[in-house]
């Protein structure tokens, strides 16, 4: 350590450079460091939610979560598993060791719930595997609203949506109030009873004709060419057009025995923006990439929609986190130059005017460059990191004081500036390195700690 001061001390020249340059990128880090309201941290949890329409938690229980336990049981790092059953819906919640790999356990989880897939009831909706993570967090909602009719609202919702989903930053969008697109049949037992079509048989006719059919593929011998099997209805006139019989010389098709009228599901919340309906956009970011940015950068794309919108439709911005990370950064930066300020006028009034501008120059830059070790690792700016570098003060502070004062004492004794400063930081390099390696001791065995308060330490 001696060897190294007094090296900094005859290349003062390349030393300052060295402390400019350090401070300049730290500044540049500084402004373009990503800024997030928590770190990303991973949950040790993972969630599989299936819906089958009607079914009862009895039910749910016995031909859901059972075959779906079954095969997830079985998993490695598996702590805990617990089930939920409610009406139409079923939940499996999978609790891992801390420190699991999340990749692995997403990939083996799907595996074993397309395992169990196929032992679950035939018009169960495809189970949804999701993580608790704090990336997917939404950082800001959109809320549209206005007395346009639902079906335009909801084309209008998925339009926003896919473009704000083809931003960079943003990973998810989800809608929320957006009701299921169904397809409701009427029909007219007069006629049914003339042509002598039942109820079963015309339920039969479109559940059939509604599946997809996987046709395999044909090898010519000079190329393969997969085969397709239309089954699928996509759209009222599929239904209209469907045969069910024929009577004399006619073809009997729904539309002669039935209305058909495109609708949403039963609504079962609802939500009111000056008494009319509305439906939420949640956007989620990218990890790694800055709120600020993210959210004003939405902000600009759903103004530019909004000039194609019909009259009446308004979007409100709600649950902005981005606002919350400015204005957070925003007190940081006053914090530091408030504590800047009233320790220069402290050591001012105690010391003298050197001192003050020595101990003062050592909080901003000791920042700067801990924002660029953080920018170097990846690590981006958070509610924890902030409140780590407010901290910091402290231990920055009492080193410079201590160098300070003890080369005060040098120069009063008659030593020159230079060789005062010399003699003082080699005096004392190694007690404040003892004294800083113990305080930061301490905060050693928090990244150790066991369970989900060890990785949010860590």
């Amino acid at each position: 350590m001696r060897s190294v001061i007094d090296g900094a001390f005859s290349r003062n020249r390349t030393t300052l450079l060295l402390l400019a340059g350090l401070l300049v990128v730290g500044l540049m880090n500084f402004a373009s460091v990503p800024r997030e309201a928590e770190p990303a941290i991973n949950f040790p949890m993972i969630f599989v939610n299936a819906y089958h329409d009607g079914i009862s938690p009895l039910d749910a229980e016995r031909l859901i979560i059972r075959p779906l336990e079954a095969e997830l049981q079985s998993l490695e790092a598996l702590k805990e598993l617990r089930s939920e059953a409610r009406e139409s819906h079923a939940m499996v919640m999978l609790e891992f060791e801390p420190g699991f790999d999340s990749n692995l356990a997403m990939n083996d989880v799907r595996e074993k719930v397309d395992l169990a897939r196929a032992k679950l009831p035939q018009d169960t909706e495809e189970p949804v595997i999701s993580e608790m993570t704090t990336s997917l967090m939404p950082v800001i909602s959109i809320v549209l609203s206005g007395s346009l009719p639902e079906a335009r609202m909801v084309r209008l919702a998925n339009q926003l949506k896919d473009r704000i989903k083809s931003m960079p930053d943003v990973i998810d969008v989800s809608v929320r109030g957006q009701r299921e697109e169904v397809v409701d049949i009427v029909v007219d037992p007069v006629i049914m009873e003339t042509y002598g079509v039942s109820y079963e048989e015309l339920f039969s006719l479109v559940q059939r004709n509604n599946r997809l059919v996987a046709a395999g593929a044909m090898d010519s011998g000079v190329g393969r060419l997969t085969l397709k099997v239309p089954g699928v209805i996509e759209d009222v006139q599929d239904v209209l057009a469907l045969p069910i019989k024929v009577s004399g010389d006619k073809v009997v098709t729904v539309a002669d025995v039935a209305r058909v009228e495109l609708t949403f599901k039963d609504a079962t919340d609802f939500a009111r923006i000056d008494g009319e309906p509305n439906m939420s956009l949640e956007v989620a970011k990218r990890s790694g990439a800055s709120v600020i940015e993210t959210t004003q950068a939405i902000r600009r794309l759903v103004e530019a929609e909004s000039k194609s919108w019909p009259e009446g439709v308004k979007a409100n911005f709600m649950m902005d986190k981005g606002i919350t990370i400015k204005q957070t950064s925003d007190n940081l930066q006053n914090g530091i130059i408030t504590a800047m300020l009233l320790v220069m006028l402290l050591v001012l009034a105690v010391m003298g005017l050197r001192p003050a501008l020595l101990v003062g120059a050592a909080i901003p830059g000791s920042y700067l460059v801990g924002i660029l070790i953080l920018s170097s690792f990846g690590i981006t700016m958070n509610f924890v990191t902030m409140f780590g570098l407010v901290v910091s003060a402290g231990l920055l502070v009492d080193g410079a004081i201590v160098v300070v004062e003890l080369a005060d004492r040098y120069r009063v004794a008659g030593l020159p500036p230079r060789e005062a400063y010399r003699r003082a930081a080699k005096r004392m390099a190694w007690p404040i390195i003892s004294s800083t390696a113990t305080t930061l001791a301490v905060f050693v065995p928090l990244i150790v700690l066991p369970g989900m308060l060890g990785q949010f330490m860590k």
